[in-house]
């Protein structure tokens, strides 16, 4: 197969990955948490949040999750905000809790959001 995006990656990244690496996303996350903990994650608005400190507000997050009566493991949560700081934490928070994240686009019609949360 030809794949001519590869001439654009940068010296040192893999053209292919290996599936079996990690075994869930956040195998992913805790590895880049460990590895880059001082680096920025995310940078937002001016803003830059470490992946120590995204890991932190991740894990308090979670451990809120996990200490509402009527949230168990499984269930799904809808998660509707814009592409702020605040996202990534509330994605991998969730994910951390063992909750199911249905991500919500903030410009939904009304009827595209009935339909999401209603599937």
């Amino acid at each position: 197969m030809n794949r001519p995006w590869l001439s654009s990656y940068p010296k040192g990244v893999n053209a292919d990955i290996d599936p079996l690496r990690y075994s869930s996303l956040l195998g992913v996350f805790d590895s880049s948490v460990k590895n880059y903990a001082s680096l920025p994650a995310f940078t937002n608005f001016g803003h830059s949040i470490t992946y120590r400190e995204l890991e932190q507000k991740t894990r308090d997050l979670a451990a809120y999750f996990q200490s509402v009566p009527n949230l168990c493991k499984g269930d799904r949560i809808a998660i509707m905000m814009p592409n702020l700081l605040q996202n990534p934490v509330a994605i991998f928070a969730a994910l951390k809790a063992g909750l199911t994240v249905v991500n919500i686009n903030p410009l939904y019609t009304a009827r595209e959001l009935h339909h999401q949360l209603k599937d």
